[in-house]
């Protein structure tokens, strides 16, 4: 194939098994740059991954040879295996099953890559399950709110 030219900018939503409050503040910080790390892995770019102690963002642009599904499931598995090899939590760490993903025109990047480094301010203001909702409403994104979270049931 000749020379492909692409814009896919990504912002995925994933959140702790049964919104757990499972990443703590002092590590953080190495949780976000390790999935930096494993998107880039990927052959992808990384512009942010940021969250809170129950969700993470992740804003990348996407390789167009590379499959979604494929990212999604590298670094939620290889996060969660650093997670529980560091001994960083007392329980053992899991993402839930699902996540949201949502694409942006590069008009939009800078709007995006603030949202996500600004989420403990965003958090203090909106609760996940209503950004969550906000964000499936925002982009169209038809759902069944009985199974937006179904690891609670």
């Amino acid at each position: 194939m000749g020379n492909v030219y692409s814009q896919i900018h990504i912002q995925a939503v994933f959140t702790v098994k049964y919104r757990a409050a499972m990443i703590d503040r002092a590590w953080k910080g190495q949780l976000c740059a390790v999935i930096g790390n494993l998107i880039n892995e990927t052959g992808c770019k990384n512009n942010i991954v940021n969250g809170v102690e129950d969700h993470i963002h992740c804003f990348f642009d996407l390789k167009p040879s590379v499959s979604l599904s494929d990212v999604m499931k590298s670094i939620k598995a290889k996060s969660s295996k650093w997670v529980n090899e560091s001994g960083l939590s007392e329980h053992r760490f899991e993402w839930q099953r699902g996540c949201g993903l949502f694409s942006y025109t590069h008009a939009h990047k800078d709007n995006v890559y603030h949202y996500v480094k600004n989420q403990e301010a965003h958090h203090q203001k909106i609760k996940f399950s209503d950004e969550y909702i906000q964000l499936l409403e925002q982009n169209e994104i038809p759902y069944d709110k009985r199974y937006v979270f179904d690891d609670l049931m």
